[in-house]
């Protein structure tokens, strides 16, 4: 009779490989085999599971897409939007009241172009607050820009 030792399901358990281009629900044909192990001069079981995809004749393969199909209509692609927020390196005053920096002048370092995003825009200081940080977030309606 076999028992299963906490170390020998541990080392069971690790051993379990699944390939991440398969899916659960594709999965139409399952195999497990079961290998003895000779590692330690332990009596192990190595689990090992196959899963094979049935081809079916009803539904074709999706063509590839490529990167220079021209859209429907002979219609131009879409202009960029408008970049959001001030440009790199644009001095801005904090409007936040609750800001360390309320009032003061800093520097735009970046700003994330995303409209879901609710803090953009990236400010450096030259003064630090007491955690010894230069940088902050700011919302677009947080700053102004100084000419």
């Amino acid at each position: 009779m076999a028992s299963c030792g906490g170390i020998g399901m541990a080392s069971a358990a690790s051993r379990l490989l699944l390939t991440p281009n398969v899916t659960a629900t594709a999965m139409a044909n399952i195999n497990m085999t079961f290998f003895p192990s000779k590692i330690n001069n332990n009596n192990n079981l190595r689990l090992v599971v196959r899963a094979a995809e049935e081809a079916s004749a009803a539904e074709p393969a999706p063509a590839p897409a490529t990167a220079t199909a021209e859209p429907d209509g002979g219609e131009a692609p879409k202009p960029k939007p408008p970049p959001i927020g001030p440009k790199r390196g644009t001095k801005v005053k904090i409007l936040r009241k609750e800001s360390y920096w309320y009032n003061s002048y800093g520097s735009v370092v970046t700003v994330d172009q995303d409209p879901k995003t609710r803090y953009p825009v990236v400010v450096r200081f030259n003064k630090v607050n007491y955690a010894n940080v230069s940088t902050n977030n700011y919302a677009l309606d947080e700053i102004e820009e100084v000419k």
